[in-house]
């Protein structure tokens, strides 16, 4: 019934020209603990971060949201990380929270998920790019596995209990991924944990060192992966995903699949290949440390400041507005946090899904 209630609020959404949010992804601090080779947000300083006063000042003015992630850098590196997430919770009432972390810090995770309002329903997923070495050579320090895995055999058997869904997110950055992937699962498995998949992009203009800056492709069908790939082994990989996801619950098996059939269809260089209306500065709200409001995660160009101007003054402003038109041109991309909400919000993931 929850599902309907939701479609139906998408639907009527889709009728107006410009939508209130109702999805937030809120990067808490740039700061980060790993060193991982795909990203360079751990280069970026981070002085100042929203303080808890104005990160309320700034919800109040919100209207309520479907879902919130809260993201980094490593979001558990605020020491305040579960007054925030009860803030978010309280404030903007989400149907479930989302929280990506890269699980080094064990104790605070585990404290968290504990001492948190488990009213809310948590997704939290763990950074692990592979078994042992792999996984310290890809975030770049030599005990990430060590604490990762102590964060995850933690809490698999009290996702129940703490109102937890918990999952490993694996970014594949080169060939060897598949057979990562197999010992990942295999390693997972017994704990009824699950390894959501996804490919690494050569640039984000997010995790940039650079400022206000776009790097969107040119064509539909372009997507170019942070390493180097053999084709025969992408597919590989996808067929074994695609198959593995008969074990995921069904909204995520849906999400899942239509992220792969994009991915699929990209590198074959597929013009044809899935691509939904981009729904950034529209259903989907990006929030950055210092209060900034970025157009998306491949514009970083910035068309307000929360922490400075109403929220109000900013959805409504002149540089918003020249920012969407941008965003109307783009060709599209095929990041995960991105695609999917734009594939819920417009309707494309329903469309694809029972409509072929």
């Amino acid at each position: 019934m929850r599902s309907r209630f939701i479609l139906g609020d998408i639907l009527r959404n889709r009728r107006r020209s410009v939508n209130l949010p109702r999805y937030l992804t809120y990067i808490v601090t740039w700061t980060c603990n790993a060193r991982c080779i795909m990203c360079d947000c751990w280069k970026k300083d981070s002085p100042e971060d929203l303080t808890l006063e104005e990160v309320e000042k700034i919800y109040d003015q919100l209207p309520r949201m479907d879902a919130v992630r809260l993201t980094g850098g490593e979001p558990f590196v605020r020491k305040d990380f579960t007054a925030l997430a009860d803030l978010t919770q309280k404030c903007l009432r989400p149907r479930f929270l989302h929280v990506t972390t890269n699980g080094f810090l064990t104790r605070r995770i585990v404290e968290f998920c504990e001492q948190r309002d488990r009213s809310t329903p948590l997704r939290l997923l763990i950074s692990m790019d592979g078994m042992s070495e792999k996984h310290n050579h890809v975030r770049g320090r030599d005990t990430a596995w060590s604490t990762t895995s102590e964060t995850v055999r933690t809490l698999a058997p009290r996702q129940e209990e703490l109102n937890l869904q918990l999952s490993v997110n694996q970014t594949i950055v080169d060939s060897d991924g598949i057979d990562q992937y197999r010992q990942l699962r295999a390693y997972l498995q017994p704990m009824n944990v699950q390894v959501n998949v996804v490919m690494a992009y050569d640039a984000s203009a997010t995790y940039s060192l650079k400022h206000d800056t776009a790097v969107a492709r040119s064509q539909i069908g372009q997507f170019t992966t942070f390493g180097d790939f053999d084709q025969h082994r992408v597919s590989e990989l996808a067929d074994e995903v695609e198959a593995d996801l008969k074990n995921f619950p069904w909204a995520d098996r849906m999400a899942k699949r239509y992220y792969w059939r994009g991915v699929r269809g990209r590198l074959a260089g597929d013009a044809d290949a899935l691509n939904p209306s981009c729904v950034a500065l529209n259903s989907h709200l990006r929030l950055y440390p210092n209060g900034d409001v970025p157009v998306c995660q491949f514009n970083s160009r910035r068309v307000g400041n929360l922490r400075h101007q109403s929220f109000e003054s900013v959805w409504s402003g002149e540089e918003i507005a020249r920012e969407r038109e941008w965003v109307r041109k783009c060709p599209g991309c095929w990041a995960e946090c991105e695609v999917l909400p734009n594939a819920i919000y417009t309707g494309d993931l329903a469309l694809k899904t029972f409509g072929g």
